[in-house]
């Protein structure tokens, strides 16, 4: 839309330049002569008008070049626009002195108009053409707000969710415990046998303590009749 309504300033004011500037003025063509001499206008002012006519003179040529200051800044790149300003409002003024000295009745070809409407635009755009074309140019760069919402947002660990942090802790936690366990290394418990192999070694264990108390019981029988021993006074 700014460059939108640039662009119709520009053609309003261009219409506005050409009907004051190639208009014809039959009263002054005996009077003006082209002029290719830098300066040699402006000392004429000095010298044969008055003030008034003198400010109003060089004063309407400055203001002539002050809204290409203003509009040309949005419409050119943005690198070195100062520069292509000044170049594009050198150029069209100057075939609208050339269209003058040729073709309009009364008017001539002067280069000092060319240098005042020139000064004007650099005026224009030193005083406001230079933050509006700023402020348009970055407002062109920065992306639409409907993209910046549906861009998904960056990972950043850093601003984990509490359940997230939670969730680690207890995971480091569980990993220091079982480092440890192993470093310990602690003896596993023996399991319990199940089935046929629990029975056989309970009856293992039966006849083992089955045999020892039949051994002091033999010894026993051992002693009391043995062949070794003798009878007494009876036999």
């Amino acid at each position: 839309m700014a460059l939108a309504v640039a662009f119709l300033g520009l053609v309003a004011f261009s219409f506005v330049l050409a009907k004051i500037t190639l208009t014809p003025s039959p009263a002054s063509e005996d009077l003006v002569t082209s002029n290719l001499q830098p300066g040699r206008s402006l000392r004429q002012y000095a010298e044969d008008y008055t003030f008034l006519a003198a400010c109003k003179q060089a004063g309407g040529n400055l203001l002539l070049g002050v809204p290409f200051g203003i509009l040309l800044p949005i419409m050119v790149p943005r690198r070195l626009r100062m520069v292509r300003m000044a170049l594009l409002t050198v150029l069209v003024m100057a075939v609208i002195e050339l269209v003058q000295g040729a073709l309009v009745a009364g008017r001539a070809f002067d280069i000092d108009d060319v240098i005042l409407n020139t000064s004007g635009a650099l005026l224009g755009y030193i005083v406001l053409g230079r933050r509006v074309s700023h402020r348009y140019h970055t407002l062109l760069d920065e992306p639409p707000a409907a993209d910046t919402a549906k861009a998904p947002p960056a990972a950043d660990t850093a601003k984990a969710p509490p359940a997230a942090k939670d969730g680690a802790k207890r995971t480091n936690r569980a990993w220091a415990a079982r480092k440890a366990r192993v470093g310990t290394a602690p003896v596993p418990e023996s399991r319990p046998a199940s089935g046929k192999r629990a029975r056989s070694a309970t009856k293992a264990v039966s006849g083992s303590k089955a045999a020892g108390r039949a051994r002091p019981e033999a010894a026993a029988g051992r002693s009391a009749g043995g062949p070794g021993c003798r009878g007494g006074p009876g036999d």
